[in-house]
């Protein structure tokens, strides 16, 4: 009897392993057993391409062959097989799918560098770096504090860029789905009401809060750079500040057309890059200035052991607020493309490292080199004020001008990279009751009001901005706590292995520093006698 050649047939799907496998009918009438393939017994997890076979039994495989080889390239390209939800294809995030590390890059530097560097030397205020001369000038127990301080910035750093590498990684955690915005991790994390509770308040204050504030930074600077360019030119009646707030407002809303948050990342360059540059300029501008002559560098002298505790924690609180931004790393990622073979991840990781590399340059240099030059005579307002109050006769006009003019860009640029969240949830409403786009007449509408809602927060909440401490503990568990508490719940990584514990550890440890950072937050303000003016900003 003539022997029949060795045969092979594609098998869709791979028999799970620990089922037998029944006999096989092939195109010639013989039965035989399908024997299982080292890979399918070595494999564990599916993939889209997992169920392709690169042997064929028939002499007919050939074609077919190159038909299902073509498949497999084309599943490899178009990406997980991800289930997406028509209604992102009308939304301001997710609008846009073509960012790359280069936007990332922007838009995490953006987000990550702004008016809150400019209060970094605050806090060391309530540290104190004391200066003790001998034989050769020595900084001793100052030292060690300026060193304790340095140390928190670089471990909150270090803490910073690690949740966003978390973050990266549980985008698409879960096969076949991404989760383009934050709340919606806490909900698949959490469950879908905790998960909004715990993470609807510190984001939208981190997004239309951190709004306000740039519409009342923006507005102040714009009033001193018109106070510096004019000079004795200025006429009797100049504009008031909540006039300057309105003229900062409607050059936000204007920028706030474009549609989406790809078509942003022009404006987050700018935003980038002046926050690079102005953080240089006013810290240079600085040191390199005369120091006053009343200068101190002694700890704040406070009645009891209590209070100096609280006003350190208050001091740390605003070293945590100026490490924010985390809701805007899944939105971020959203707007790239993912595939099987390039993931969204990585560009997204290689735009962060960037980002946070230039986001220390700025902030270390502006903390020290700010205190160092004014002291205990640094104003709440930060180290710009100072500059403006100290040496705005000893700096060349137009060297002056320029750093406050830089942050008006910045300030301009941050406003749309924080608004966007707040435009999506406006839209997402819209269309999930309407099943249709936004047209362009209802996305500006939503966005002008947006836009003078702020306004009025701002005019009637004008000591927002100074509330550093307390809004930095309260929104801490967005920057450290929530992304290891949802790394445990959706990983699963093995019990009491070291990832369980580091992220467990992690996760209450940001718990605690939150709660401890917004009391002493509570307590400076109370300390500062309230000064809560409603309606009543400066003039």
């Amino acid at each position: 009897m003539e022997e029949r050649p060795e045969t092979e047939l594609i098998s869709i799907p791979a028999t799970p392993r620990g089922v037998s496998t029944p006999e096989i009918q092939t195109p010639t009438g013989q039965r035989s057993p399908r024997p299982a393939s080292k890979e399918a017994k070595s494999s564990t997890a599916w993939t889209p391409t997992s169920f392709i076979s690169p042997r064929f039994l028939s002499p007919i495989g050939t074609p077919m062959k190159r038909v299902l080889i073509n498949m497999k390239g084309y599943l490899e390209e178009v990406g997980h097989l991800t289930k997406l939800n028509p209604q992102d294809a009308w939304l301001p995030i997710t609008e846009s799918r073509n960012g790359n590390a280069h936007y990332a890059a922007f838009h995490n530097l953006n987000a990550g560098v702004g008016f809150q560097a400019l209060v970094l030397p605050v806090a060391f205020a309530f540290l104190g770096w004391r200066e003790e001369k001998r034989k050769k000038p020595e900084y001793t127990s100052g030292l060690v504090l300026a060193h304790s301080h340095a140390s928190w910035k670089n471990l909150t750093n270090v803490f910073d860029l690690l949740a966003v590498g978390l973050i990266d990684k549980l985008h698409e955690a879960v096969p076949g789905k991404r989760y383009n915005r934050y709340v919606e991790l806490a909900q698949a994390a959490f469950g879908e009401r905790l998960g909004v509770w715990l993470a609807l308040f510190p984001t939208v204050y981190l997004s239309a809060g951190t709004a306000t504030a740039l519409i009342l930074i923006g507005g102040e600077t714009m009033k001193l750079f018109f106070q510096i360019v004019c000079g004795p030119l200025c006429s009797s009646n100049p504009l008031t500040t909540v006039e300057w707030y309105l003229v900062f407002t409607s050059l936000c809303i204007v920028l706030s057309q474009l549609p989406n948050l790809n078509s942003i990342a022009g404006l987050s360059l700018v935003g980038a890059v002046t926050a690079i540059t102005y953080s240089t300029m006013v810290w240079v501008l600085s040191v390199s200035q005369q120091r006053p002559p009343t200068i101190s560098y002694e700890p704040m002298s406070l009645p009891s052991f209590s209070a100096s505790v609280f006003s350190v924690l208050n001091a740390l609180g605003i070293v945590a607020f100026a490490f924010r931004g985390h809701n805007l790393v899944l939105e971020i990622q959203a707007t790239m493309p993912s595939t099987f073979k390039h993931p969204a991840h990585v560009p997204m990781w290689r735009g962060a490292k960037v980002a946070y590399f230039f986001i220390a340059l700025c902030l270390f240099p502006v903390a020290i080199g700010g205190y160092w030059a004014y002291g205990n005579l640094m104003p709440s307002g930060g180290i710009l004020n100072a500059l403006y109050g100290f040496h705005s006769h000893d700096i060349p006009r137009g060297l002056l001008a320029m750093t406050f003019l830089l942050v008006v860009f910045n300030c301009l640029s941050s406003f749309q990279i924080y608004s966007m969240p707040v435009f999506d949830s406006f839209e997402a409403g819209y269309t999930s009751r309407t099943n249709r786009p936004c047209s362009i007449w209802v996305r500006s509408g939503f966005r002008v009001f947006y836009g003078f809602v702020s306004f009025f927060i701002g005019v009637a909440l004008p000591f927002l901005s100074s509330l550093a401490g307390l809004l930095g503990g309260l929104t801490l568990p967005v920057t450290f706590a929530y992304p290891c508490f949802m790394w445990v719940l959706i990983k699963k990584p093995t019990k009491y292995s070291f990832n369980w514990y580091f992220n467990w550890i992690l996760g209450w440890l940001g718990i605690a520093f939150s709660l401890a950072f917004s009391i002493g937050g509570v307590w400076s303000t109370v300390n500062n006698g309230l000064k809560l003016k409603f309606f009543k900003p400066p003039n």
